[in-house]
Formats: C-alpha cells, structure tokens, sequence
C-alpha cells in the first residue's frame, strides 16, 4: 500500500497499518488525545458566526416589531382624528344653524309675529279674539260586530286547555 508502513506483529501474521499524526477527529477522540487546534479554531469562528447571527435577527426583530407598533399607533391616531373632525363638522353645522336662526329673529316683523302667535301679545286698540276647537275631534263609530259569548263550564275550559277546542 502506498503510503503507509506496514509492521507485523510479533508473531507475524497481522499486518498493522500506521497511519500519519494528522488523522481524523474520531480516532483521536477514541484513544483520548485532544482535538487538534484547527479544530478548536473552526468551532470557535462557527460559535461566533452563530452569535453574530442571532443577535442581528434579535436586531431585525425588534425594528419589526417597534415598525408594528408605530403602525399601530398611527391607526389609533387617525381614528380619534377621523372622531374629532366629525364632531367639528356637527358642531359647526350647529353652529350654522344658530347663526341662521339668530337672523332670521333680528327681523322685527318676524319678532311681532312670533310675539303674538306664543306669547298671545296684542298691540295697544286690538283685540285679541280665541279660536277654541275641539281638542279630541268625535271619532267615527263603526258598528261592531257582536260575537255571542258562549258560557262554559269550568270542565269545558279544561277540555279546550287539554286538548284543544
């Protein structure tokens, strides 16, 4: 075989192979010797590496969730605006709607008349004449029909209830 000694054993029969110093992990680790430093070096860079990967993604989720939040935030932000500027809109309809009427009652023809049609007033001369109707105006009757009553007994009563009638 190329590249490895062969020794035979004391009683020459077996052949055992020797290998270089730079085997594999598993034989090392089987007789007991240390990993190599290489070995230390790559899991040392692969721990680091996994590291720096888990707080980026700690980094990322976190904006995430503060970008969630905000959103959130804003949405709750533009209801109550939305709330707000329909109660203005009300209000300023309200207020419109005063404004139209406290015109309406700068009028002095429209304060006469208001002042005899409620308040019952009457110029100095005039006199003031009462109209009265009727508050309830007499129904028409209808002709109702009369059903005869039937008089029935207590039993009879019972019987309809039990089983109908």
């Amino acid at each position: 075989m190329k590249g490895r000694k062969l020794m035979q054993n004391q009683s020459g029969k077996t052949p055992v192979s020797m290998k270089p110093a730079s085997t594999g992990a598993s034989v090392t680790s089987a007789v007991g010797m240390q990993e190599s430093a290489g070995r230390a070096r790559a899991r040392r860079q692969s721990f680091f590496t996994q590291t720096i990967i888990w707080v980026t993604g700690l980094i990322c989720l976190s904006f995430l969730l503060a970008t969630l939040a905000q959103a959130w935030s804003n949405s709750q932000l533009m209801q109550r605006v939305q709330v707000a500027q329909q109660q203005v809109q009300q209000l300023q309809q309200h207020h419109n709607d005063l404004a139209q009427a406290a015109k309406y009652y700068n009028n002095p023809f429209v304060l006469e008349s208001e002042a005899r049609e409620r308040l019952g007033y009457i110029r100095p001369g005039e006199h003031a004449v009462i109209v009265v109707s009727p508050a309830n105006p007499p129904a028409r009757s209808v002709p109702r029909k009369n059903t005869p009553t039937r008089q029935q007994g207590f039993w009879q009563d019972w019987w309809n209830i039990f089983f109908g009638g």
